[in-house]
């Protein structure tokens, strides 16, 4: 059973690790696939390819979501290549400077509340005027386990993440008069290329601090993510999902 066939979704970020494995799932489930990267071509035209041979439609296309005219030129060509019709869109653009906040820097501070956080008013505000029209759409934001609980070392990525479930639950309530739904999945320890070039004993010590005894996968996110987009979660809105084997339990 294809829980989004025909579906049309934006994911920014997903040139690799979870965006990449929620596109992948996504056409596995009929959903036509428009997608961002920044600076990876090569691997975004790669998932492009892969996408189409599913028999869907994906296109990558490069947009930097923490500029604000930048997001909203991508969902004009969006509409443009896509029938004029947006379903779902996936905020999964970040990334992470961390330190201690006695050493972070004004700017990599800055430039993490950007790309995380103000990414994800200017993505919505782009979309927001095609859902209104259409009556139904379905918001998906990733946030993290360190937004709910917060991290020493984080302090710029926690609170990017933490504003993230803020304005998740706020447009919740804007918009469920008119059958937007907007939900934050919370990620634990998950498992990607960037992990792979961690030390396997420092990986082993994270995963046996977790109740399941794993890290998670791209498809666990990917798979909350199909919950939140198809109509099975019709009924759900405001809502943190932690998909985290229990490490905050």
């Amino acid at each position: 059973m294809k829980l989004l066939e025909d579906k049309n979704v934006i994911i920014t970020g997903a040139s690799r690790g979870i965006g990449m494995g929620i596109a992948q799932v996504f056409a596995d489930h009929g959903a036509n696939v428009a997608f961002t990267y920044s600076s990876s071509k090569a691997p975004a035209l790669e998932l492009e390819k892969q996408l189409t041979a599913k028999g869907v439609k994906a296109k990558a296309y490069k947009s930097n979501a923490a500029s604000f005219q930048e997001a909203e030129e991508l969902v004009v060509k969006v509409l443009e290549d896509f029938d004029g019709r947006i379903d779902v869109l996936i905020n999964n653009a970040g990334i992470t400077k961390d330190n201690l906040l006695m050493r972070m820097s004004e700017a990599d501070f800055d430039a993490v509340i950007d790309i995380n956080l103000k990414s994800v008013f200017n993505m919505t505000k782009a979309v927001q005027r095609t859902l209104l029209k259409q009556r139904k759409g379905s918001i998906i934001n990733m946030s993290s386990v360190v937004g709910v609980k917060g991290n020493a070392g984080q302090t710029n990525y926690a609170a990017s993440k933490a504003g993230m479930i803020g304005f998740t639950k706020s447009v919740a309530l804007e918009l469920g008069s008119r059958n937007i739904r907007c939900n934050a999945i919370a990620p634990g320890f998950i498992e990607t290329e960037m992990t792979d070039k961690l030390d396997e004993k420092t990986v082993q010590g994270w995963r046996d601090g977790i109740p399941l005894k794993r890290g998670g996968t791209t498809e666990d996110i990917a798979n909350a993510c199909l919950y939140f987009a198809s109509d099975l979660s019709s009924y759900v809105t405001g809502q943190v999902l932690n998909v985290d084997g229990g490490m905050l339990t």
